[in-house]
């Protein structure tokens, strides 16, 4: 049989609740990937999302097996750890890579004599070219 089939109520209903609510954070940020407008905006929320969301959901994961077992099982954490780590590293290198392609872009409308974008110029907006 499983252990975990064999949780007591008070502990399922703790993971049930950190599922649930690392779930709706993780959907949270996919939402608003989809909503946000510009690029910058758009790599915030899912890194928020995925964050916070895994933190819940491994944090039920090392409460429900540390009762199942009934010995601390502190492994998951590493899991939440490396995403905790690499999560806000991979959006400072994309953040990074697009202010620079924005920035070489507009110094390359400059060199041509365009001058700098008018005032609420979206890049993402714009057609490629």
């Amino acid at each position: 049989m499983n252990p975990v089939a064999d949780l007591p109520l008070w502990a399922a209903i703790l993971v049930a609740f950190l599922v649930v609510l690392g779930a709706g954070l993780t959907l949270i940020g996919s939402i608003g990937l989809v909503r946000l407008g510009t690029f910058f905006e758009r790599i915030h929320a899912p890194t928020l999302g995925t964050s916070w969301g895994t933190g819940a959901i491994v944090s039920a994961s090392v409460i429900a097996f540390t009762v199942a077992e009934g010995r601390p099982v502190l492994h998951e954490l590493f899991i939440g750890l490396f995403v905790t780590i690499t999560t806000p590293v991979t959006l400072m290198l994309l953040a990074r890579a697009a202010a620079y392609r924005d920035g070489a872009a507009s110094l390359g409308r400059r060199a041509a004599g365009q001058g700098e974008p008018p005032a609420g110029d979206d890049p993402e907006a714009r057609p490629p070219g």
